[in-house]
């Protein structure tokens, strides 16, 4: 058993890399919001989410793990390719790039936002800067190959986590209320809308596309199979529960943080507002700590966000492009957006809500995918799995539709 346990740990990685998207500066404020708002009572939301997202990259990771190749590339081939014909393609190629687009526009947002609360860096230079730094680092850890990149993404999900886990020390919460808080509870009509963002938001597009392309790049170099695939899916087992379980935590701890130190602040909808309830409530030792952690969380959310972009314009655009245009593609238009001018809070929101756009077109062919028996072949989904996918994307997808009728006038 033990022996099997340290043979799993050779094969970690993608689900770490995969997982910064979930504590990424576009869930920070929803989940302050909780805590100050409600305290421990929506504590049930936030574990719900990590199980959804444990089932959901763990099935990303499956196709990639069986075939060998990205969801992009095997919706490219088997969803719009042949029989949906090149216009279907484009416009799949289309939403899946605003989708790429939109997460970078949250990560870089909230970059600069960090080096705005930090050292008082103007937004659209804090903007650049993040863009640029992003840009280099991407292009040096993929010249060092997929390891190097994983090492390092995975070092700065520790960084987040300490970041944003720190303030406990701060304000240590309440162990048995928090008990109480995994008791599913809706204390009023307001706590219904925001539990919906807070699960709704919690499957992104882009996580669900990389994770596959990180599993077949890892274990399945060049299409090689060198690790028996009954094997390889009881790792990618294991990587995803051990990574979520990090990302999950996070969250989970910005709500305890919230709930402990920051009741009676409910005005804590926009980063800005939040580090500065925080310095009031806790102290400026918090406020900075919370600041850095958001500042790893931007850079290294953008950096795989960009990557997950670069993907999958190369599975689906017909055209060849440059690999740096690629990656510069993704994240060039959140920086035009902060050298305008706009509202940082305003332009979260709306990518947020870009986003719930795309789930549908993730998660539905995921689902299809690893259903098919021509595509999985030994390893195609269970009924019952299929079932439990198909609930759980249809509540996903319900929240999120839900989430955009509220949000348009």
């Amino acid at each position: 058993m033990l022996r099997r346990l340290l043979s799993s740990l050779a094969f970690l990685g993608p689900a770490f890399v995969a997982s910064v998207a979930y504590v990424d500066p576009g869930n920070v404020a929803a989940n302050l919001t909780a805590g100050a708002e409600y305290q421990y009572r929506l504590l049930w939301v936030l574990a719900l989410s990590s199980l959804i997202a444990v089932v959901v990259q763990y099935q990303s990771a499956k196709l990639g793990v069986v075939t060998g190749e990205s969801l992009s590339a095997l919706v490219s081939r088997h969803l719009v390719g042949r029989r949906a014909g090149r216009l279907w393609r484009g416009l799949y190629a289309l939403q899946a790039m605003a989708m790429a687009i939109a997460t970078d526009i949250a990560e870089v947002i909230g970059g600069a936002l960090a080096l705005n609360l930090l050292f008082g860096v103007p937004l659209w230079i804090g903007g650049i800067l993040v863009g640029v730094v992003t840009l280099l680092l991407l292009e040096a850890l993929r010249r060092r190959g997929e390891h190097a990149f994983e090492v390092v993404v995975t070092g700065v999900l520790g960084l987040v986590a300490v970041g944003f886990m720190a303030g406990l020390l701060w304000a240590p919460p309440s162990a048995s209320m928090a008990v109480r808080g995994l008791v599913p509870d809706f204390p009023d009509g307001r706590s219904v809308s925001l539990s919906a963002a807070m699960l709704g938001a919690t499957v992104m597009p882009h996580a669900i596309y990389l994770h596959s392309t990180l599993a077949a790049d890892r274990h399945r170099p060049g299409g090689r199979l060198e690790t028996p695939i009954p094997q390889l899916l009881h790792s990618q087992r294991l990587d995803v529960v051990l990574a979520l379980a990090v990302a999950g935590s996070v969250n989970i701890a910005m709500l305890l943080f919230a709930a402990s130190a920051l009741a009676g602040h409910p005005a804590t909808d926009s980063i800005e507002t939040a580090h500065d309830a925080i310095r009031r409530a806790v102290g400026a030792a918090s406020a900075t700590v919370f600041a850095l952690g958001l500042l790893v969380s931007g850079l290294g959310s953008a950096l795989v966000g960009t990557h997950a972009g670069a993907r999958i314009m190369r599975d689906l655009v017909p055209w060849q492009v440059h690999p740096k245009v690629r990656r510069a593609v993704t994240i060039v238009p959140a920086v035009l957006l902060l050298t305008l001018g706009l509202h940082p809070t305003t332009m979260l929101v709306t990518s947020q809500l870009v986003l719930s756009f795309g789930i549908a077109f993730a998660l539905l062919p995921l689902i299809l995918l690893t259903g098919s028996r021509r595509v999985m072949g030994e390893f195609r989904d269970s009924p019952a799995m299929r079932v439990l996918c198909a609930v759980l994307v249809a509540l996903v997808v319900g929240l999120n539709l839900a989430l955009i009728a509220q949000s348009v006038p």
